[in-house]
């Protein structure tokens, strides 16, 4: 479904942005301040636990609507490793960048952009179980690797204490 609101910047994307994060992390406080500032300002966001349709499968929904939004805001946190649902999302989102030219734009919260982009700490942790598993390819493993490094490099906000500057996102 287009958005027909005259605040949106959007020129055929279904999203303008699409919010990847960890729930547990930042559902509630953090990335749920950024969606509803977002929204307040007429910003189609995407985030799953709007977004999703009970009953559609959550993959397809999510990659796609990585695919019809304008612009990516990542929010890299402690556990953001540990999901493969975040992982793909992100490595989905470096794809539209390079491919089609997503505006990406990263949030380290509470995490160093470093551990982030050396994998180290909790992203070092994380990523050791995903090699560890199976059912994970090791080109899967690598591809999430690359897109940590690439995301990682982009410039950012680096959040350490509090929330109010939030709203420089939304500007």
């Amino acid at each position: 479904m287009k958005n027909s609101s005259s605040n949106s910047f959007n020129h055929g994307w279904t999203y303008d942005v699409f919010v990847s994060f960890y729930g547990d992390d930042t559902r509630y406080g953090f990335t749920g301040n950024l969606y509803n500032t977002l929204c307040q300002k007429g910003i189609n966001t995407f985030k799953d636990d709007i977004k999703l349709k009970k009953g559609e499968e959550i993959s397809t929904d999510l990659l796609q609507a990585i695919d019809e939004s304008r612009i990516a805001i990542i929010v890299f946190s402690e556990n953001y490793a540990s999901s493969t649902w975040c992982l793909d999302e992100l490595a989905k989102i470096m794809k539209c960048k390079e491919e089609k030219g997503q505006l990406v734009r990263v949030v380290f919260f509470y995490v160093d952009p470093s551990n982030v982009r050396n994998q180290r700490e909790s992203f070092a942790r994380s990523m050791a179980k995903h090699e560890e598993n199976p059912k994970i390819s090791e080109e899967k493993v690598c591809n999430w690797r690359s897109a940590l490094s690439k995301a990682a490099n982009l410039s950012g906000w680096h959040f350490k204490h509090g929330y109010k500057h939030i709203y420089c996102l939304a500007r």
